[in-house]
C-alpha cells in the first residue's frame, strides 16, 4: 500500500485495540470509518473526529445493519483500501459445559458471522477496484488453545481458516491476512487474566507499531498469518 491518505474500515471502534487505531490512523492522516454498538461511545467519536471521518452504531452481528452501514460508506468513500474485523467477544472464565447457550451463541455471531457479514458487504467492492486489504483479527487463541476460553478459541481457529480459504478466493491485487494482535491490556484480556492483564502493552502502546505495520500490508502478505510486532 503506497503512502496517499487511505480509506480504513475498523469494526469494535469504540474501545480497545479498535479505538486506539482509528487514533493512530487519524493522526498519520487518514480516514478513518468505523462502527461499534455503543451509541453514546459512538457519539463521542463524531465530536472527537469530525469530516471526513465516520462513526455509526452497528452491530456486526446484524446482516441487515451491516449493509446498510456498508452501502452507505461506498456510496461516500468508496471501497476501503483497508477493512479490518476487529469486533469480538469472549465468555466469560468458564469450562465449556457450563456456558449457558445465549452466551456461546453470542461469541459466535460477532467473532464468526460478524466478520463474515462485514466482507459480503465490502469486498465486492474492493475485488472491483482491484485493490485492498482484508486484515481479520485472531488471536494467540487461534493457534492454540486454553482452558475455560473454547468458545472464544473456536472462534479465533475459525478466523484462520475463514481468511486463509478467502486469500485462496481473491483476485490478484487483494489481500486477506488473520493477524494474531499479540496480548495487549484490553478489558477482554481483563476478563480472562484479571488484574494480571495490567502487565502488557496497553492498546494505545501497541497502536504506535501496530499502526504503520498494518499500512504496509499488501498482496505480497496474502493468505500469511502474521502477527502484529
Amino acid at each position: 500500500m503506497s503512502k496517499s491518505v487511505k480509506v480504513i474500515v475498523i469494526t469494535g471502534v469504540t474501545r480497545g485495540l479498535g479505538r486506539a487505531l482509528a487514533l493512530r490512523f487519524e493522526e498519520l492522516g487518514h480516514t478513518v470509518l468505523g462502527c461499534g454498538r455503543n451509541h453514546e461511545q459512538i457519539g463521542e467519536l463524531v465530536r472527537a473526529f469530525g469530516h471526513p471521518h465516520d462513526f455509526a452504531a452497528v452491530d456486526v452481528a446484524n446482516d441487515a445493519e451491516v449493509k446498510a452501514w456498508a452501502q452507505r460508506l461506498l456510496k461516500t468513500h468508496g471501497a476501503p483500501d483497508l477493512l479490518l474485523n476487529n469486533a469480538a467477544l469472549i465468555n466469560a472464565n468458564a469450562p465449556l459445559w457450563k456456558i449457558p447457550a445465549g452466551e456461546f451463541d453470542a461469541v459466535i455471531d460477532v467473532n464468526i458471522k460478524g466478520v463474515a457479514n462485514v466482507m459480503r458487504h465490502f469486498v465486492p467492492a474492493m475485488i472491483e477496484r482491484s485493490r485492498g486489504v482484508i486484515v481479520n483479527f485472531s488471536s494467540g487463541w487461534g493457534r492454540s488453545t486454553a482452558p475455560e476460553v473454547a468458545p472464544y478459541c473456536a472462534t479465533k481457529w475459525a478466523i484462520e481458516g475463514l481468511t486463509q480459504a478467502l486469500a485462496q478466493e481473491l483476485p490478484k491485487g487483494l489481500a486477506a491476512v488473520p493477524l494474531n494482535p499479540g496480548i495487549i491490556d484490553t478489558d477482554m484480556l481483563r476478563s480472562s487474566f484479571g488484574d494480571g492483564a495490567g502487565s502488557y502493552p496497553s492498546p494505545d502502546d501497541w497502536s504506535r507499531t501496530a499502526a504503520p505495520f498494518l499500512l504496509t500490508l499488501g498482496p505480497k502478505d496474502n493468505g500469511l498469518p502474521l502477527s502484529a510486532p
